[in-house]
């Protein structure tokens, strides 16, 4: 039985991960100088643990052995601990999850490692259990081993630290491809993606199965570029399967982690921003993307494959952000747990029980017809995930109900549900608010706000966007501002990486398009000043730490697009644009070197590259630049936007030359000289440098 500890140096810290271990009995540390300076007097190896907030088996490695007296009494004896959120230190899971996975053979979370005081890891792995099992060495045998090897085996200990520091280097070496960039390498990805789709459940792979947010935007830009109905059929099964599934939250909006099966049913029930900014620009992008099309063998029948289908997925992860998600401020929360009340899931699932003694019988009966919620459950403790096994349309034909009425009686109910649901004990919320997640949700509210024609969406991403600059945007001792990474409760800390410059220069320019303010393009272009000033090499790109960022054991590059795209894949994209709307070629140079720096990669790697297959793509594509001449207010301008707004054209920039915004004309050379005709609004496209004449309508614009 735990009893109520003092509580130890975590705190004082404002992770809320951090917090939840401040009254362990381990003598726990932040990771900073007090740590790492007793470490290095008292030549004691040091124990790293890595995790997060809404990390389920962080919380069960916590309850083992975090908890109890006799292992915590082992760690205190033979090693400094240090316990670090990888949301708020990046930097630091970028080099140690490389060197697990280096020492281990495969990375995960709670993250554990073994460093000599100098930093440099000898022993790794992820989750230990208190005593060994399922072949995994219990943890009190781990501690007593990698103590005896550090007092016993030191030369060894050095060695294989020096080693796998060595090799993390060495990770981070590049240099351009002698080969040109081109449309080859998109095939490549393509050919690879479609021998992993599963054909019966969508995705790719199997189980468990995270959701491929960026490969599925690369696959509905190559079906734009090659008009292959494969690449959009296999994108539209995939989004339409996760819709479904028990992984899309069908209550309450939004999605959860990952599945744990094939078929997108269970879900790891931890719900982040990351996912769902990605995952719900990948759904309006789609929603463009099969808008108008004519019926075609190549898209499944029923579900979510409807325009109107995809922008209500969309929707339902933006209002779950909205409403949950979003501090006072303005800023947007890192996530969900995915337990409550010590248990997963159980905040999320229901027995018919459940569901009669909220809607009565008989809407009851059709909640839990449709949404498969059925005696003995088909998740733990005879409990239910709500799924959708067939689409609405197909259940109202079913039972002959007016498709419009059905949707009626279900939105009834799922109001009676949700604030049902809201009475039980709510999973943890981790409300520390970060640059490089914000940035991702205001990048996709502002491309809502666009295609949706949703003002209340440009409203929250421009106060998160004016939040970040306000609050996480501060003086350097150094000089100039410098962008913090991580803000809780009034405090901004821990220096930017560079995936916070990149992901917020492009959610600067999407407010742009969105509201054609030029002060978010005097923003980007000052925030990409900065990030090449910090994170630029010439001969090697970006790297993820600035110049000036603490002296970890090695400065990396990342590898790949993971969970959330990388910052180079991002900035590739960004700086493409940002030279489009700025006219500085620099900038259009720059992302093509950063494409030719990981060429070499995504032809060995394709499917781990999806944002940077979307930046290859751009880069291929027509430099496509519309500006709309005119005054914002005129009925033919706002019609000529919201006509090009719908369009699936993700390569294209949108600007506004409004005659009487001097202030927009000097910050966007792009707009230099573009006027309104003499009968009113025109649209300029021009196309690799050069603009046409300008036409009237959109209708006028070539193909």
């Amino acid at each position: 039985m735990t009893q109520e500890r003092r509580p130890n140096r975590l705190a004082g810290e404002t992770s809320p991960y951090l917090k939840q271990h401040a009254r362990n009995p381990v003598d726990w540390y932040p990771w900073g100088e007090e740590a790492l300076n007793r470490a290095r007097a008292e030549d004691k190896p040091i124990f790293l643990s890595i995790g997060y907030s809404a990390c389920h088996w962080c919380h069960v490695m916590e309850h083992e052995s975090f908890e109890n007296d006799r292992i915590a009494a082992a760690m205190n004896e033979s090693f400094v601990n240090i316990k670090v959120d990888r949301e708020e230190r990046p930097d630091l899971d970028d080099i140690y999850m490389a060197a697990t996975q280096l020492l281990a053979g495969q990375g995960g979370w709670p993250n554990s490692l073994f460093l000599t005081p100098d930093l440099k890891p000898f022993f790794a792995g992820t989750y230990f259990p208190p005593e060994s099992r399922h072949g995994r060495p219990g943890f009190p045998d781990v501690l007593k081993a990698v103590a005896e090897a550090y007092r016993s085996r030191r030369h060894d200990v050095t060695k294989i630290a020096e080693e796998v520091a060595g090799q993390i280097r060495k990770m981070s070496e590049a240099s351009p491809s002698v080969q040109i960039l081109s449309a080859s390498t998109l095939n490549r990805a393509f050919g690879e993606m479609a021998a992993r789709f599963d054909n019966g459940h969508g995705g790719f792979g199997r189980a468990p199965k995270f959701p491929p947010s960026t490969g599925l935007m690369f696959l509905l830009r190559y079906h734009r570029r090659t008009g292959n109905p494969e690449a959009l059929r296999m994108a539209v099964v995939t989004l339409d399967a996760m819709a479904r599934g028990g992984m899309h939250d069908q209550l309450g909006g939004g999605f959860h982690r990952y599945a744990v099966d094939e078929r997108w049913l269970v879900p790891h029930f931890e719900k982040m921003l990351y996912d769902n900014a990605l995952l719900a620009r990948v759904y309006l992008e789609a929603a463009q993307a099969v808008a108008g099309l004519p019926a075609s063998s190549a898209l499944p029948a029923g579900g979510a494959v409807t325009a109107a289908g995809f922008r209500d997925v969309a929707r339902d992860a933006l209002e779950w952000t909205l409403r949950e998600m979003t501090s006072p401020e303005g800023g947007f929360y890192s996530s969900l747990d995915a337990d409550s009340d010590g248990e997963e899931g159980t905040f999320y699932v229901w027995t018919p029980e459940e569901v009669d003694a909220v809607l009565g019988r008989q809407e009851a009966a059709l909640w839990c017809g449709v949404y498969g919620i059925v005696p003995g459950g088909n998740f733990e403790g005879g409990r239910s995930i709500p799924h959708l096994e067939k689409s609405l349309p197909e259940v109202a034909a079913s039972l002959a109900i007016d498709p419009a009425e059905l949707r009626l009686r279900l939105a009834g109910a799922r109001a009676k549900l949700l604030a049902a649901r809201g009475r039980r004990v709510a999973p943890g919320r981790d409300d520390k608010i970060l640059t490089d997640w914000n940035a991702l949700m205001i990048g996709t509210l502002a491309a809502a706000a666009q295609s949706l024609d949703e003002p209340r969406y440009l409203e929250a991403a421009a106060r998160a966007a004016r939040f970040i600059l306000e609050r996480l945007h501060r003086p350097a001792a150094s000089g100039g501002r410098r962008l913090l990474h991580s803000y809780k409760d009034g405090d901004a800390r821990h220096p930017a990486c560079l995936t916070d410059y990149a992901f917020l220069v492009g959610a600067l320019l999407d407010l742009y398009e969105a509201d054609f303010d030029a002060t978010w393009v005097r923003q980007a272009r000052a925030m990409a000043e900065a990030m090449n000033d910090l994170f630029w090499d010439d001969a090697a790109g970006f790297y993820f730490t600035g110049r000036d960022h603490e002296q970890l054991i090695a400065r990396t590059r990342e590898n790949s697009d993971g969970a959330t795209p990388a910052g180079a894949s991002v900035a590739a994209l960004a700086l493409q644009r940002l030279a489009w709307l700025a006219g500085d070629d620099r900038l259009a140079k720059q992302s093509a070197l950063i494409l030719r720096l990981y060429r070499d990669n995504i032809e060995r790697f394709p499917s781990a590259f999806g944002m940077m297959l979307c930046a290859l793509d751009q880069h291929l594509d027509r430099q496509r630049q519309i500006v709309v001449a005119g005054r914002r207010d005129e009925p033919d301008v706002k019609t000529a936007i919201r006509t090009l707004r719908v369009q699936f054209d993700p390569n294209r920039i949108m600007a506004l030359a409004d005659p009487g915004d001097r202030p927009a004309a000097e910050a966007v050379p792009l707009l230099a000289g573009k006027v309104p005709l003499a009968g009113g609004t025109a649209i300029y496209v021009c196309e690799d440098g050069a603009c046409r004449a300008p036409v009237a309508s959109v209708a006028d614009i070539p193909a």
